[in-house]
């Protein structure tokens, strides 16, 4: 049997700041057991170590850089930047791994610990295992002369707006456009404008004054109300929301309609299509949209589902030789570009169809229909195995039947709280509402019945 991690989760390490494990003791001991891992063989070695801009990530950087130069490891600091900058700089600057500090879309009370290996993609099972296991003994402190060296990359914030332009090539203008850009208060805040700007587009922007506290607070990917407003107060013809740390986005159309992962995917495929550019298909997740599996079908566009994550949406794309993949929160892979989700380079990969198609984003996502979905949580007491009752199966069997085959069914335990998602998909609004909420009550009954 697999041995099971303690604190590694699909994403690192997340946590309530102050609550075990987000605690400066904790993360100090976590910067100690990764650097003796990196360190195995007798190489120096060097990581970088980036964060967010919640208040708390000064503590847990301080932290991490003690246990880190404990162990004799390098460091590379380099303040506020992107997850998926590190993922690169990680790479570029031949370091060991890279460390980032964020709870990404969560709001500024949580934070966590993110890791990337030396090629720039996330740490494997083995890795984490390794480090855990380390974690579980005396923390020693090597000899005074090979203690580790702190010290800041000045010029991090350029290179990676280079990176970001240097992915949609030398030529590409954003010249007419108007985009409002809202940056969450976080990691992107004076990035992401520069990157549109010195591209040529007219950036009006927002969420770009993080004071610690304001991170993803009513702004930003998961809160696009606020983006909406600015596309439509200042006539702008599209708008981009990026989440705390950078590594998702979605966007928004000239008349304020939300443009989520999924179409925004579909925008990225069809442009790829239409220049003859190979991707070999799409990799989706199991809460993508139908309709967005459908248009794909349309255009003979090879499509297949994983588990929610992005490690699991990746880790298909590699199966299967795949260059694009995605969630419908706006976590986009653009693998042949870049080793992780990128938000400002999946933004520019629909920017350049708006721009070379000179379409409004409107029309460009029109080819995809999506299909209304509702999910709703259901409680499962001390019954976590609710789905697999046969009162259960027959009420989905039901459902199916009624969606007759222009719809779908599915029901995922949450991976953070005793709760079964119960979401049902089909092309009828009122229908998929009324069907999911007798299904919910079934499975309510049933976990009630063994509660």
């Amino acid at each position: 049997m697999a041995a099971q991690k303690r604190y590694f989760g699909t994403d690192g390490i997340r946590g309530k700041v102050g609550q075990t494990p987000i605690t400066p003791d904790f993360m100090l001991k976590l910067g100690w057991a990764a650097g003796k891992v990196f360190t195995q063989g007798g190489n120096r070695s060097k990581i970088l170590i980036g964060k967010d801009t919640r208040i708390s990530g000064y503590m847990f950087e301080a932290a991490l850089e003690a246990g880190l130069t404990a162990a004799g490891v390098d460091i590379n600091l380099t303040g506020p930047m992107p997850t998926p900058a590190i993922a690169y700089l990680t790479r570029t600057l031949r370091a060991q791994a890279g460390i980032v500090i964020s709870a990404s879309h969560n709001s500024f009370e949580d934070n966590g610990i993110k890791f990337f290996s030396d090629n720039g993609t996330k740490l494997p099972d083995e890795i984490e295992l390794a480090i855990e296991a380390e974690l579980s003994k005396a923390l020693t402190t090597v000899a005074p002369k090979f203690l580790g060296k702190a010290s800041r990359i000045d010029d991090a914030r350029g290179r990676y707006i280079e990176f970001c332009k240097s992915t949609v090539g030398s030529r590409l203008t954003l010249s007419g456009l108007k985009v409002v850009v809202d940056c969450a208060n976080g990691a992107t805040y004076d990035i992401a404008p520069a990157v549109l700007s010195e591209l040529g587009a007219d950036v009006v922007s927002i969420g770009t004054d993080p004071n610690g506290l304001n991170i993803n607070d009513k702004i930003g990917s998961t809160s696009p109300a606020a983006l909406k407003q600015k596309v439509l107060e200042v006539g702008a013809d599209l708008g981009v929301a990026l989440d705390g740390d950078g590594d998702r986005s979605i966007m928004v159309d000239h008349e304020g309609n939300v443009v989520d992962g999924d179409e925004m995917l579909f925008v990225i495929a069809c442009e790829r299509r239409r220049r003859n550019i190979e991707f070999g298909g799409v990799v989706g997740t199991k809460m993508s949209n139908l309709g967005m599996e459908l248009a794909l079908v349309e255009l003979e566009v090879p499509f297949a589902r994983t588990a929610v994550g992005d490690r699991f949406v990746l880790r298909e794309m590699l199966q299967r030789g795949w260059q694009l993949g995605g969630e419908s929160s706006g976590h986009i892979i653009c693998h042949d570009i870049t080793t992780t989700g990128d938000g400002i380079v999946s933004a520019l990969q629909a920017l350049t169809a708006v721009a070379l198609t000179d379409k409004p984003l409107m029309e460009l996502r029109s080819a995809m229909q999506k299909f209304p979905q509702t999910m709703i949580n259901v409680r499962l007491g001390q019954n976590p195995n609710v789905s697999a009752s046969q009162s259960v199966r027959d009420a989905v069997s039901g459902v199916e039947a009624k969606l007759q085959g222009r719809g779908r069914v599915l029901l995922r335990p949450s991976g953070t709280e005793p709760v079964l998602r119960v979401m049902v998909e089909g092309e009828d609004a009122d229908l998929v509402a009324r069907l999911a909420r007798e299904l919910a009550d079934v499975v309510a009954a049933e976990a009630e019945e063994f509660a």
